[in-house]
């Protein structure tokens, strides 16, 4: 029997990342963060000083371009080209410009389909923006994951200063509200709800209490 293919969208902060990786571990699926296919394409954009407004530039990049994910233990190595840039692609300067990338329609088209082929085998926990809305539509059980903005504050800069950075409370409060407006209302593949997807506010909800959640759900199917 084929093993289930779930997608897990929502916001920056909403704890959607973490919840992803903890349940793929709990199922034995394969944890994939499509996000961080983004951002090794950004890394690499700006290596070699692409010029991030040009989108066809941009698609051509990404198609001769190979990411690679790899489980390792309860984490997730992330190769561009052979190399492993895990730590590299979250920092500050990739975050700060990984919305020209996400946004590029020759890019996304490239990397939905590498997407949907890494998810076709199933047994694949995927997360993102888009993943109910565009890149897996079929998936069997979708996720929205969501909390209060002031919440998604706090976690990001705990996140964000844990991984090295030193920002302020505000400043991540503004570079959260500009990533959102962004997510929201790109042309392509904007952050929203899949009508069939399960909303879970993770706001009063310890990481534990949503993994729980999210696996009683699943494991109903």
């Amino acid at each position: 029997m084929r093993r289930p293919v779930i997608a897990i969208d929502g916001p920056a902060g909403s704890g959607k990342s973490t919840v992803a990786k903890l349940v793929a571990q709990r199922l034995g699926f394969l944890y994939i963060d499509t996000g961080a296919m983004y951002r090794a394409l950004t890394l690499k954009a700006l290596r070699i000083k692409e010029d991030l407004n040009d989108e066809a530039k941009l698609g051509a990049l990404a198609r001769t371009t190979e990411i690679k994910l790899e489980q390792a233990g309860s984490s997730l190595k992330v190769y561009l080209d052979g190399e492993d840039v895990t730590s590299e692609i979250r920092s500050p300067e990739v975050t700060n410009n990984v919305k020209y990338i996400a946004r590029a329609k020759p890019v996304r088209e490239c990397m939905v389909a590498k997407q949907r082929k890494l998810g076709e085998e199933g047994g694949t926990v995927m997360e993102g923006r888009d993943i109910g809305t565009v890149v897996l539509p079929d998936a069997d059980k979708k996720f929205y994951i969501d909390a209060s903005f002031d919440i998604r504050v706090g976690r990001r800069h705990k996140e964000l200063n844990g991984n090295g950075a030193s920002l302020t409370e505000e400043e991540v409060r503004k570079d959260l509200k500009t990533r959102d407006e962004s997510d929201f209302n790109r042309a392509i593949g904007p952050l929203k709800k899949a009508d069939d997807a399960i909303a879970v506010d993770t706001t009063d909800l310890t990481i534990e209490g949503v993994v729980d959640k999210v696996l009683s759900i699943i494991k109903a199917l």
